[in-house]
């Protein structure tokens, strides 16, 4: 299976009671669990790891991961509180208050780490996770002991979240020398100071994702771009997770999903992982929230 590794947490957005009353509702979200999610949608063998919480709130995400047919089997349980973001809109932008101190995904610890082998055909790190210790250091720890397999990484840099840089700087660094594909933005590269041709020194595919133009790959032998799909956008949460997963399941449709495969593939053998990527981003975007399309409605 393709194992996600990183954040499940509850979004709590806000909503109004019955009685007019100001409220939160919970919804299951997460980067690193939106693309298990969508993985687990289009048809692949999907997993999830990360700590889960005993907690209401843990049940919540195992049950939504259940529902999408996502492998929970892995993650280490714990009676510590599920991560909390309260949402707050202020014209229609929105501010998160997050609450994650001490939390079961937080804590995750080296010792919590599983025993991928014969289990796990794929790797994928990401989002949050890899900002906060003692989670990022044992997320690292995997990533750079993760043997044969191929590892893919969407780092998704949220400056504001980053309180000790240095640190996060050399641990992202050496993740993404560990990485086989990197989908990055422009944004994400500029905060790096860096460019996709110096990633390719130790990457062997790079994916930098255009917006509504698209996702240019790019690799030893140039570079190639792949047009984003055109729908009326209602929001873009989950889009670039579900383009992750498509991403990843394009590859293992292909028999290009290990390292020796990706080191060898051409750019037009990749660029229908991409389009598939694009095409189920499309649906995402196409309606509210992080709502991933399942196969039979591609």
């Amino acid at each position: 299976m393709i194992l996600c590794c990183g954040e499940a947490l509850i979004d709590m957005l806000p909503r109004q009671s019955e009685a007019g009353e100001p409220c939160f509702a919970p919804y299951a979200g997460g980067a690193v669990m939106n693309t298990a999610i969508a993985l687990g949608r289009l048809g692949a063998p999907s997993g999830y790891f990360g700590g889960l919480s005993s907690d209401l709130f843990g049940k919540i995400l195992e049950e939504t991961l259940e529902a999408s047919k996502v492998d929970h089997s892995l993650c280490p349980r714990s009676d510590r509180p599920t991560t909390l973001a309260f949402v707050t809109l202020t014209d229609g932008h929105a501010k998160y208050a997050f609450y994650d101190e001490n939390t079961a995904g937080r804590m995750l610890s080296e010792a919590d780490l599983p025993d991928v082998t014969g289990k796990v055909d794929a790797l994928f790190f990401g989002g949050i996770s890899l900002v906060s210790e003692p989670q990022a250091d044992s997320y690292c720890t995997m990533c750079l002991h993760a043997g044969d397999l191929p590892v893919m990484i969407d780092p998704n840099i949220r400056p504001g979240f980053i309180t000790d840089e240095p640190r996060y700087r050399a641990r992202l660094a050496k993740m993404l020398e560990r990485a086989d594909v990197v989908k990055i933005s422009d944004e994400d590269m500029d905060w790096l100071g860096t460019t996709p041709e110096a990633l390719l020194e130790h990457t062997k595919v790079i994916l930098v994702t255009r917006g509504a133009e698209g996702v240019d790959i790019v690799t030893r032998d140039g570079t190639t771009r792949v047009a984003a799909q055109k729908v009326t956008v209602v929001d873009t949460v989950g889009a670039g997770d579900t383009f992750n997963a498509g991403f990843l399941e394009g590859l293992r449709q292909a028999g290009l999903l290990s390292r020796a495969a990706l080191a060898g593939a051409s750019l037009d053998a990749l660029a229908p992982a991409a389009a598939l990527g694009a095409k189920a981003a499309a649906v995402t975007v196409s309606r509210a929230g992080a709502n991933p399309p399942w196969s039979h409605e591609l």
